[in-house]
């Protein structure tokens, strides 16, 4: 869960005890728009994290690739004198990282010599946005009714029933079968949004050749699970579409909930990054080990993968949340 920042945290959070964490909840298309090289960094921290936990997959050869700017942005250049045969042996890169991606990743490391965190970061960013599952926002769900706008007529057969995926995006939604991205419904081309008990629907344009509008049904596991998938939606689409988070047109994008998005939008948010006149914040990059000792607010320590973002130079995270933001 998010915590929205409109309203009294103590009215959003019930019982004892609860962790919060800072993390990134639009992903920019473009993260070379992004203004600072502090805002870039902890994009960086919130994908890194990403690709150890499983949640974005990667190839050996990106892993590879990725890691080396890590190593290039958290290390620096590569010194012989400094750096022994294994100096990347605690960095966690990958979730089965092996050796054999240790030694490229040092071995790309060291040809990089002269290259500065932030330009290391910029060439982090450009390669893992190229990603598929980049800045997607996945939630399970299952195929309902006999007809299937989002598969072709041989897919179509027998699909009653069948796991899914849909992933929300910048772009719009996705749909996945078996981990393959079998259509994809971009912003424009969905008129309207909604969810009742555990179904979520979303009605379409008529496309070159249809006369009518259609509607896709999707069954998630419970009324909560659509809910949550619909505000999903609704955020992902004010932001990225919207010039400012206003009350949508009668109908549009609402039905069984009053929510709406009331954060900044993508062109508020760079609109507002245009007009900062304060000098660039300096700020120490950190290492992201593979066990962190982090340390707590009361100035305790534990140690543990947390699920925050790894190494912030800002936030010295214990306190996991159920929702934190950063666009």
């Amino acid at each position: 869960n998010w915590l929205d920042p409109a309203k009294e945290m103590k009215k959003q959070v019930r019982g004892v005890p609860w962790n919060f964490s800072f993390n990134v909840k639009f992903y920019p298309p473009d993260p070379a728009q992004l203004s600072e090289d502090i805002t870039r960094y902890f994009l960086c921290l919130q994908l890194r994290q990403d690709i150890v936990s499983g949640r974005l997959p990667c190839s050996f050869a990106t892993h590879t690739v990725l890691g080396s700017y890590t190593v290039q942005s958290e290390l620096g250049d590569y010194d012989p004198d400094e750096c022994a045969s294994d100096y990347i042996s605690e960095l966690c890169f990958a979730p089965n990282q092996t050796k054999e991606m240790e030694e490229k990743i040092m071995e790309l490391h060291k040809t990089y010599r002269g290259m500065s965190p932030a330009e290391a970061e910029m060439h982090f960013l450009e390669n893992v946005k190229k990603l598929s599952m980049y800045g997607v926002d996945l939630h399970h769900a299952k195929m309902v009714g006999s007809r299937f706008d989002c598969l072709s007529p041989a897919q179509s057969e027998d699909s009653e029933g069948v796991d899914i995926m849909l992933g929300v995006c910048s772009s719009g939604l996705l749909v996945y079968r078996d981990r393959l991205r079998i259509n994809r419904f971009s912003w424009p081309k969905i008129l309207k949004i909604s969810y009742k008990r555990n179904n979520f629907y979303i009605k379409i344009r008529p496309g070159e050749f249809d006369q009518f509008e259609s509607t896709i049904g999707f069954k998630l596991l419970n009324h909560r699970a659509a809910k949550r998938l619909w505000k999903v939606c609704v955020e992902h689409h004010s932001f990225f579409r919207l010039v400012s988070p206003e009350e949508p047109p009668k109908k549009f994008l609402t039905l069984g909930s009053k929510f709406r998005y009331s954060g900044r939008t993508q062109i508020q948010s760079r609109r507002a990054s245009a007009q900062i006149s304060r000098p660039a914040p300096h700020f120490p990059r950190c290492i992201s080990k593979r066990n962190m000792l982090s340390r707590s607010l009361d100035g305790g320590s534990r140690t543990t993968p947390t699920p925050s973002l790894i190494g912030s130079p800002a936030i010295t995270a214990s306190p996991k949340a159920n929702g934190g933001t950063h666009t």
